[in-house]
């Protein structure tokens, strides 16, 4: 199966401003409460990145995704990932068909543009690795034959946290392919007020329609690109990695991949925001979000949240003037 890539629609900034603001209001109109959690993965998404939700369960992890996928029009699968899982159920696999005399590839759930992980850190590590050539490449190599996947092409990942049973721990090569963390906790009470006195949310998910297609999200992405990073933010940037990794708070520093990723998704925000260039606010408001599951404390600070250390290495790096 070879990759589609749908065709730029003609529409004017504004024309796409006004489609991405009507995506926020309809996927919060779900996800009651979470108004900056759906901002943050529709910024991951528009930056090209995949997303991973870490939460308890019933905290609308799913539903999250859901929403997401109707209101972007996109082609979406959802797996159940479980401890008997083998690579062969996400990827596809290649099976001897009698009338052709010949093994016949059977694509995967991962041959679509939005692919939903569910509980991804139930699965075993063999399994969780499938995903890592999809997530860099785009991509799926089997029997010698490499087949592209669709674009655009994006996996939401949920996880449970590691204190449950029956969860794997994800591997830092599998962390690291996932743009942002994050998590959205349990509403507060007015929003909690209006689920309990609401319809329920699968519902309201059935009656979504597309806001935005494949072919407008390609033309925002383009955007994000065009998005003006000033060489004084890229400076800061560099300088917040350079402290990650000399600091001493962490056993190892941000990679160079994290420093693109967090450039793209600070464009991603400030395009979100209306704004056509992007602020050392935006690269503050994000890195937690990209650096709590790629860091871990050095020796000296095992024990203090990570968030914390984040929050450490922000304040030492000084904004730019």
């Amino acid at each position: 199966m070879e990759a589609q890539t749908p065709s730029s629609p003609s529409l004017s900034p504004a024309a796409l401003r006004e489609r991405l603001d009507a995506a926020v209001m309809q996927v919060s109109s779900v996800v009651l409460g979470k108004d900056a959690a759906v901002r943050y993965a529709l910024a991951c998404i528009l930056a090209r990145g995949h997303l991973l939700i870490e939460d308890q369960p019933g905290m609308g992890k799913t539903t999250l995704a859901h929403a997401l996928a109707r209101t972007l029009g996109l082609d979406f699968r959802r797996v159940q990932f479980t401890s008997d899982m083998l690579p062969a159920d996400i990827l596809g696999a290649s099976i001897f068909d009698r009338e052709q005399g010949a093994f016949v590839f059977h694509p995967g759930p991962v041959f679509a543009q939005m692919l939903l992980a569910d509980e991804i850190n139930r699965a075993s590590p063999k399994t969780q690795s499938a995903l890592l050539e999809v997530m860099e490449e785009g991509q799926v190599t089997s029997d010698g034959q490499t087949r592209r996947l669709l674009e655009p092409f994006f996996v939401i990942a949920t996880q449970n946290p590691l204190m449950q049973l029956g969860t794997f721990p994800l591997p830092e090569s599998q962390l690291d392919r996932f743009m942002l963390r994050i998590r959205l906790g349990y509403p507060d009470p007015r929003a909690e007020r209006a689920l309990l006195a609401g319809e329920d949310r699968r519902c309201l998910l059935e009656r979504l329609s597309s806001v935005l297609d494949a072919p407008v999200l390609l033309a925002l992405q383009a955007r994000v690109e065009r998005v003006h990073a000033s060489a004084a933010l890229l400076d800061y940037i560099q300088s917040l990695l350079s402290a990650s990794r000399l600091g001493g708070l962490f056993e190892v520093g941000l990679s160079p991949r994290a420093g693109l990723a967090l450039l793209r998704v600070a464009r991603a925000w400030a395009l979100l925001a209306g704004r056509d260039h992007a602020l050392p606010e935006d690269v503050q408001t994000l890195l937690p979000l990209l650096a709590g599951h790629r860091l871990r404390p050095d020796r000296q600070h095992v024990g203090l949240r990570i968030e914390d250390l984040i929050q450490r290495l922000l304040t030492s790096v000084p904004l730019p003037a």
